[in-house]
């Protein structure tokens, strides 16, 4: 009897995340990485252009992080940390808040980016709750994406994630990405909103991901975040993929003046080889919950929370991360992404070309409306896949985010891929 294949195995019993199990293709069977190429089980190789879901800053099976990981595994696995602490965590707490923007002085641990947020959203609540205030309104950008979980979509934009749970979600009040132009016009609305009433604004400093990789620009959106900072509004600043290096900086608030009461991270934290989430705030949020009131306690918690495995590879990768030859190599892809934007400019089959970082992104032009329900996509992931380059697009907007190990030679493999794609439409 003939042995199914993985790929086989996997369509009977797997529910994959964002797929229509119904007309969905197969899935590719990976069996292996290394650096910036996946391997299937035929040994095809495949240049992972976007991370893995932006996760994977340093490649695939790098040596550092699985021997952090492999020597953390023969010493302590997991650990409960209410009451109980472990070096792997204080270590990295240690060694990430001095990287962080200004004023971040402790670090709550978590699981994933929606959990990061979801902790982040019940400090602001219960940091004015603590200090005897009513505020229970949130701001947040248009077409944002924070997460899955319930406090994470309710920040996020009423879109295709969210439908199905709209009005379950608690109010938020959705401003437009600012600019040079609208930025006094925003401040009018927030105004109008009583900013006594509003506990914090949550945003992606300046690029949104999920919502289509959109750029907005650092000083209108630093001119926002003072107006917030002096008005008292809490300042959440959703790292949890812009951080790490992939907007150009460490983190993408070192573009902006004013300093967040709160940051989230995951995704690149553990170089994309676990699960780990981190919200960090300041000594004045952390203060607000210090009482000998035990109802003052932040009553939130993981049974991960902290787990020693994960933050050993999180220590190995910032190892990786903090070495000159990542920010030298994140300057080589911005150079190479921009020698090929002024290529993408030239053509007439794509519209609003752009680039941030080690990011470049640009949408198609359809005859359907632009956003990830756009049917061009299911074209893109078939195109791609025959090439054996891991492009994912979000509807009809198409964009590079690769490990920073990626060479220039895989580099341009990618590019001819869309100099192919374009040619083809």
């Amino acid at each position: 009897m003939q042995q199914l294949s993985l790929s086989a195995r996997d369509q009977q019993v797997i529910w994959h995340p964002y797929t229509q199990m119904q007309t969905a293709p197969a899935p590719i069977a990976i069996t292996h990485g290394k650096g910036a190429l996946l391997f299937d089980d035929q040994n095809n190789s495949y240049i992972d252009a976007t991370s893995s879901w932006w996760v994977n800053i340093h490649g695939h099976a790098h040596p550092h992080i699985a021997e952090m990981l492999s020597k953390q595994a023969f010493q302590l696995q997991h650990i409960i940390f209410s009451g109980y602490t472990h070096q792997p965590a204080v270590e990295l707490a240690e060694r990430l808040l001095p990287l962080l923007p200004q004023g971040q002085r402790r670090v709550f641990y978590s699981d994933n980016g929606s959990t990061a947020v979801e902790v982040a959203l019940k400090m602001a609540l219960q940091y004015w709750d603590n200090k005897g205030e009513r505020r229970t309104k949130f701001l947040a950008f248009k077409n944002a994406y924070h997460g899955d979980t319930f406090g994470a979509m309710s920040v996020s934009g009423r879109s295709v994630f969210t439908r199905v749970f709209d009005e379950l979600l608690f109010e938020v009040h959705f401003l437009d990405l600012p600019t040079a132009s609208n930025t006094d016009t925003i401040i009018s609305q927030i105004k109008d909103l009583d900013p006594t009433t509003i506990a914090a604004f949550i945003f992606e400093p300046l690029v949104q991901g999920a919502g289509g990789m959109l750029m907005y620009e650092a000083a209108p959106l630093d001119q926002l975040l003072q107006w917030c900072k002096t008005n008292n509004i809490l300042l959440i600043a959703d790292e949890v993929m812009t951080g790490f290096g992939r907007t150009g900086k460490n983190f993408a608030m070192e573009n902006c003046q004013t300093p967040p009461d709160m940051v989230c991270l995951s995704k690149g934290l553990t170089g994309g080889s676990m699960a780990l989430g981190i919200t960090t705030c300041t000594s004045n949020i952390y203060d607000a919950f210090l009482s000998n009131d035990k109802l003052k306690t932040l009553f939130h918690g993981h049974s991960f929370t902290a787990n020693p495995l994960a933050c050993s590879v999180a220590l190995a990768s910032l190892d990786i991360f903090t070495d000159p030859n990542c920010a030298q190599n994140r300057e080589r892809i911005n150079q190479a992404h921009t020698a090929f934007l002024q290529e993408l400019q030239q053509s007439d089959k794509i519209k609003n070309p752009r680039l941030q970082g080690t990011i470049i992104a640009f949408d198609l032009i359809t005859t359907n409306a632009d956003g990830y329900t756009n049917n061009i996509a299911a074209f893109l992931h078939q195109f791609f896949r025959e090439r054996r380059v891991m492009l994912r697009p979000l509807g009809n907007t198409l964009y590079v985010l690769p490990p920073y190990c990626i060479t220039d030679e895989q580099l341009e493999e990618v590019y001819q891929s869309i100099r192919d794609l374009l040619k083809a439409l």
